[in-house]
């Protein structure tokens, strides 16, 4: 069956809901409308973007971040330091971790369901005008999204593109400054089988004479290749923009601004200072349309929050929340984690989904790990717990740690809790969802081995 025949008799069998609809009402008729979450593709999106008019044209800057690691940690210290500026920020990105509204935020704080669900029966009602047309779950709720966000008149929009790039419903918006991450491989079903097929698709993003800001120190050559072929302005990590630190400060340098003496952001991780660098150099791009000074950088740096980046909650163990799930971004967590200093156990909480690259993410934290809590996932795509702890059994080369296996990433951080040393830490990482699943209640606090509510 085609993508538009299942949505067409998804669309026959649920019941539309309003403008004054819940919010989960709306998520459920989504879910119900079609049988296929990815369909990439602009054209549809394109022509309901065109019905819907005005109502969908961003009348401020709009910056653009795509990579395969490090665009959600972007797009918050971007977010921050032109809220420090005293900018009116919009900011649109996905997944979340526990609720859909964290979605869209408007000065660092999430819309109201109440305040999503008009742009919801906007959107419903420009797909179904003439011919209907097919929207994905991404694509309605990214319409959506962004057309609330619009109505609140920012003075800068920062999107945050799903996956890929050329062919991601984030693109149908044009780019004022767009920025390409760390590129690695995932996705490799859809966006190619390698970094130079990957870097293609996240270029896709970029637009003519605009400044195109690429934090990879290490970009595919396909990258520099789009870059040039349609005259962006390429700000290169090393050639246009660098950084170096110690473990007390780090100073940045662009085409003509300088910051000396920075503390390091608040995001901690060992990729935090190349994704801080991509943005200083936005920054710089941008200055003649959206003015900062070298203060509110400093303070936007040292306030950005985003929650699940090596977020450290301090207590009896320490607990460390990563949404890491790919090798590259397991390797960076590994880094931290050594960086953490010495402590006597860890504990590690991991879900994943079935189509990520398990072995090497699992031989890498494999070292550090002295229990592991594999758990299943609310999702089809992940992978069962049980497949994970044989997957595990079949790599592991040591004798001494244990593993188990849960139902749930809230059962895996209990027994984690039960087993740990209060002077170790628990890990929890491998997906969205593992994260989400244990800041479901709020933020755990662990304390003699109890959590506390």
């Amino acid at each position: 069956m085609s993508f538009a025949s299942a949505a067409a008799l998804g669309h026959a069998a649920s019941v539309v809901p309003s403008a004054q609809s819940p919010l989960t009402d709306w998520l459920a008729y989504l879910e119900a409308l079609h049988g296929q979450r990815i369909a990439l593709g602009l054209q549809r999106v394109q022509v309901v973007a065109q019905r819907l008019g005005e109502s969908v044209r961003p009348r401020c800057p709009v910056i653009t971040v795509a990579g395969t690691n490090g665009k959600g940690s972007t797009c918050a210290m971007l977010e921050s330091i032109y809220r420090q500026g005293g900018y009116r920020t919009a900011l649109y990105t996905s997944p979340h971790l526990v609720h859909f509204e964290e979605r869209a935020r408007v000065n660092g704080e999430p819309m109201a369901a109440t305040d999503l669900t008009p742009s919801f029966a906007a959107v419903e009602a420009a797909r179904v005008a003439g011919e209907p047309v097919a929207l994905s779950y991404f694509e309605f709720t990214t319409l959506a999204l962004v057309h609330a966000l619009l109505a609140q008149q920012p003075d800068v929009l920062i999107l945050e593109v799903g996956m890929g790039g050329r062919l991601d419903a984030v693109n149908v918006w044009d780019a004022d400054c767009a920025v390409i991450t760390s590129i690695d491989l995932d996705h490799q079903e859809y966006l190619g089988p390698d970094r130079e097929a990957i870097g293609y698709e996240k270029a896709g993003i970029l637009r003519t004479g605009r400044p195109a800001v690429v934090s990879d120190p290490a970009p595919p050559h396909s990258v520099v290749a789009r870059a040039r072929e349609i005259d962006a302005d390429l700000w290169l990590a090393g050639r246009d923009f660098r950084f170096g630190s110690d473990r007390q400060q780090w100073h940045w340098q662009g085409r003509a601004r300088r910051y000396p003496g920075l503390a390091h952001p608040a995001l901690r991780g060992a990729n935090q200072l190349i994704n801080a660098s991509g943005v200083l150099a936005v920054v710089e791009a941008m200055h003649a349309r959206l003015p900062v000074s070298a203060q509110a950088v400093r303070q936007g740096l040292a306030l950005v929050q985003w929650p699940g980046r090596f977020q450290i909650v301090p207590g009896q163990p320490v607990l460390v929340l990563d949404v890491a799930h790919n090798p590259h971004a397991v390797a960076a967590l590994a880094e931290s984690l050594d960086a953490m200093g010495f402590y006597p156990q860890t504990q590690m909480v991991f879900g994943a989904m079935a189509d990520k690259d398990l072995a090497p993410m699992l031989q890498r934290l494999d070292a550090l790990v002295d229990g592991w809590h594999f758990c299943d996932l609310p999702t089809a795509r992940a992978a069962p717990a049980d497949a994970l702890c044989q997957l595990w059994q079949g790599l592991t080369a040591r004798r001494d740690a244990r593993a188990h296996c849960h139902a749930t990433p809230s059962q895996a951080l209990q027994a984690a809790v039960a087993a740990a040393d209060p002077a170790g830490r628990i890990v929890v990482c491998g997906s969205f969802y593992t994260v989400g699943g244990v800041l479901q209640h709020g933020l755990p606090r662990l304390g003699a081995k109890h959590l506390q509510g």
